[in-house]
């Protein structure tokens, strides 16, 4: 069976879902770099909570996690099957409890919808223990790594940076220069993945301009399970690049 990537996604606004831009396109074009997977585990920045779960749902539900967008967004219904046995197995790995309350929320489908439209590729979410520090979502990570070479695609989904009110209030002004701040943040966390350097990785959120890059780290932790569940020396490329409304990194970063 071929060893499948770690994949991080920088899934932006929900309306990528729906629209056709440089961002969707980019999420389309992104199963063109490696074989069809078996199943897709996903560490979404919309699952932060307090626990390590996975969706143990044979059909999971399509969650509808925002507020405020045109009614056609509210009627995306992404219908992948679950993997009961997936779940098990990152249960095996990581210790994380099976949940049925879930599903797949936006960090996911919006992305997936344009990775795989048939919704055929069986999907779990894992989720984000927001108590853990950086270094924690990293072991996690690398707790997932055999599956990768059992047929199982890896995407963490959040953003490589993440200052929504930053974003919203320059946007609405007008303007959509990328900060100084973000870009540091972006071109330190590219250069850290590069050189499989996970420890300065981890500790890029906790620096001064990291702190404004994540006010919140939810956004921040799924590239940490996708560098963790990576190898030192295999390849690392960044399919899409670029910053919408200015300062939210639209990076992905492809390990293997």
């Amino acid at each position: 069976m071929d060893r499948m990537p770690a994949l991080f996604v920088g899934h932006g606004s929900p309306m990528n879902a729906i629209e056709d831009n440089r961002w969707s396109r980019g999420f389309k074009a992104l199963p063109r770099l490696f074989p069809r997977p078996k199943a897709v585990l996903c560490v979404s920045a919309h699952w932060f909570v307090a626990g390590t779960f996975a969706t143990a749902e044979s059909a999971p539900r399509t969650i509808h996690d925002f507020g405020g967008f045109p009614d056609e967004l509210y009627e995306v219904q992404y219908a992948a099957p679950g993997d009961l046995a997936l779940a098990a197995r990152a249960g095996h790995l990581t210790g994380a409890t099976g949940d049925t309350g879930w599903g797949l929320d936006h960090g996911a489908w919006s992305v997936l919808l344009h990775m795989f439209p048939q919704a055929d590729v069986p999907v779990v979410q894992l989720s984000i223990d927001g108590r853990l520090p950086p270094a924690e979502h990293l072991k996690i990570g690398e707790k997932l790594k055999p599956l990768r070479d059992e047929g199982v695609l890896i995407i963490g989904s959040g953003n490589l940076t993440h200052n929504l009110r930053h974003a919203f209030t320059a946007h609405h002004r007008g303007d959509d220069s990328t900060p100084g701040w973000a870009a540091q943040f972006d071109a330190e966390a590219r250069q850290a993945a590069e050189r499989h350097d996970l420890a300065a990785l981890a500790a890029l959120s906790l620096t001064p301009h990291g702190r404004l890059a994540h006010p919140t780290p939810d956004h921040w932790y799924p590239a940490l399970y996708a560098a963790g569940a990576s190898d030192a020396g295999e390849s690392v490329r960044f399919p899409i690049e670029g910053f919408d409304m200015g300062s939210l990194s639209m990076r992905a970063i492809v390990f293997g």
